[in-house]
């Protein structure tokens, strides 16, 4: 969209909107979104943290089996998530997500180091501070 000036106007990517993106860029996630939202279906909020973890383990599931062809159109609506999200979806991206990502227990033939190839800059630059965190202590903000 453009203003009067044909300048693009940035949207902010909603929480209620944040899944939209992800699943035309992994089709394949389909079917545990669709269980998801009816099994939280009386929910005020859908718990979205649990549904980024769910989806860390399916991308951890597809690395194991070499199933990478999606992982660019993923990480770029993260990015997109990092850059464009409001307050909640940046920090569900870096926190529900990335740190889920991170996650050595989920990991049996893979390793989190793995995904780095895929990580745009502003992901990239919250993945560090995950692991800043997790190994320095230092604060992510």
């Amino acid at each position: 969209m453009l203003d009067g000036n044909d300048n693009a106007i940035l949207f902010k990517i909603e929480r209620s909107k944040m899944f939209e993106p992800l699943l035309e860029a992994d089709p394949s996630f389909l079917r545990v979104w669709q269980a998801f939202e009816e099994e939280y279906q009386s929910e005020d909020d859908l718990p979205l943290y649990l549904a980024l973890s769910e989806f860390a383990g399916h991308l951890i599931q597809k690395l194991e089996t070499d199933n990478t062809h999606q992982f660019d159109a993923v990480f770029d609506v993260v990015e997109r998530w990092h850059i464009n999200g409001d307050s909640y979806v940046q920090e569900a991206a870096t926190i529900g997500l990335l740190e889920d990502l991170q996650n050595h227990k989920l990991h049996r033939s893979t390793r989190p180091e793995d995904f780095v190839v895929w990580l745009r800059p502003e992901t990239l630059k919250w993945w560090i501070k995950v692991y800043e965190f997790w190994t320095l202590g230092k604060p992510i903000v």
